[in-house]
This record gives structure tokens, sequence and C-alpha cells, in this order.
């Protein structure tokens, strides 16, 4: 099984950065790579259709308010990977006005080597935090 985590810090409170991204439906509003997103079985399922019309498809496994933070298995998806799992954290930086966000996963690479899974992933979770920087500070102006 391969892992992989990126975090950056961002200019928001945490219960900020926890409203804008804290729900299972919420890609669309700070991902900008995934402009739809579809609740099924009743709001534990997601179905996302990014950019180029592909379809993920992922359920929600484990969700706590209190801690900002949850974590989706991949249903199905044109990934190279199985036994995916993911978790995105809002964490406190001891500053009212900064938040970590840590996204993570762990998956089988299926068809490629782990380096090649790791990188994949790595660079979605690096790319979808710089995106969330963007919006918040968007947001903010």
């Amino acid at each position: 099984m391969a892992t992989t985590t990126a975090s950056l810090d961002v200019p928001a409170s945490p219960d900020r950065v926890w409203r804008l991204i804290g729900g299972f439906d919420s890609l669309p509003d700070w991902l900008p790579y995934i402009p739809t997103s579809e609740l099924g079985d009743g709001g534990r399922v997601r179905s996302l259709t990014n950019e180029e019309g592909g379809v993920i498809v992922e359920r929600l496994e484990a969700f706590d308010h209190k801690a900002r933070t949850y974590s989706y298995s991949i249903l199905q998806a044109p990934f190279p990977v199985t036994g995916y799992l993911s978790t995105l954290v809002v964490h406190e930086t001891g500053r009212q006005d900064r938040a970590r966000v840590e996204w993570s996963g762990s998956f089988t690479p299926d068809g490629i080597s782990d380096d090649e899974a790791v990188a994949l992933f790595h660079g979605i979770y690096a790319d979808g935090l710089a995106a969330l920087r963007r919006t918040l500070a968007s947001d903010a102006s």
C-alpha cells in the first residue's frame, strides 16, 4: 500500500475553511477541476464530474464536524489504484487567522509503480490545496 500527504497553511480561520470544504458535496465550491458534484445514498455517496467529463464516485467513510475532518473511499474512478482511502483535515495553527489543511491518501497501485501512484495523488492534493488557497483569497477580497 502506498501513501502520500500534502498540507498547506492558508490565511483563514479553521472554522472559515471548514465551512467551505467540510461539506461532502462542496468540492465544486473550491476545486475548479471538479465543476459538478451530486449526492446520493442519503448524502454518503458523491458523483463528481471533472472538467473532461470523467466521473468519479466516492463514498463518505467517516465524518467528524468537531475535529473538522472527513474520510472517503473511491467506488469508481479512472485512476490506476485500488483500495483508495483519503482524509481531509483542517488543523488549528495557534493563530486565529490561519489554518493548516491536510489531504492524505492510501491506495494500492494497479498497473503502475508505487512512486507513480504517489506522484499522481500528491499532485492532485497539492494542486487542490493551491486552488483552495486561491478560492479563499478571492472570497476575502
